[in-house]
């Protein structure tokens, strides 16, 4: 199993009139996203299964990919590393799953999976991390960082 974490592009910052779900993804993001989304539309399968935090950025940021996904609100600003291995089907399923959500919850996912004596990782606005498994006969389950992506490192 891939296990892909991309965190929402730049949004606008918060303030007492404009509740956070609502926050919209700034020129800035945008133009993350879509780099972003162009990167990962040449690396994923056709059958990636793309799981999306309910609030504005990250639909804007899925926006870009131009592919189905499912809307999770188990994978909203609040979630838990439990409720986000439980929506992808850590480590049970055989498919590529991509998260499109937030931090905290995707720094402590990535931690959990590849550094265990850290409580986070720190996933850049933008940033895509891609995680996998392998089954080794005799070694057992092998979890690996497989990829770090950065909008800034897409060639146009």
């Amino acid at each position: 199993m891939d296990l892909i974490l991309w965190r929402h592009a730049e949004a606008e910052p918060g303030d007492a009139d404009l509740p956070d779900e609502a926050r919209r993804l700034t020129p800035k993001g945008i133009k993350q996203a879509i780099k972003m989304a162009r990167w990962l539309d040449s690396n994923l399968t056709e059958s990636c299964r793309i799981l999306v935090s309910p609030t504005l950025r990250t639909r804007e940021t899925m926006a870009a990919l131009d592919r189905k996904f499912k809307v999770v609100h188990e994978l909203a600003p609040d979630a838990s590393v439990e409720q986000v291995l439980a929506a992808a089907n850590w480590p049970n399923s055989r498919e590529q799953v991509l998260i499109v959500g937030h931090q905290p919850y995707l720094g402590q996912v990535a931690a959990r999976l590849i550094a265990p004596f850290q409580d986070e990782c720190a996933v850049r606005k933008g940033n895509v991390w891609w995680i996998s498994q392998k089954q080794k006969e005799t070694e057992g389950l092998h979890i690996y960082l497989k990829a770090i992506m950065t909008p800034e490192l897409v060639v146009k």
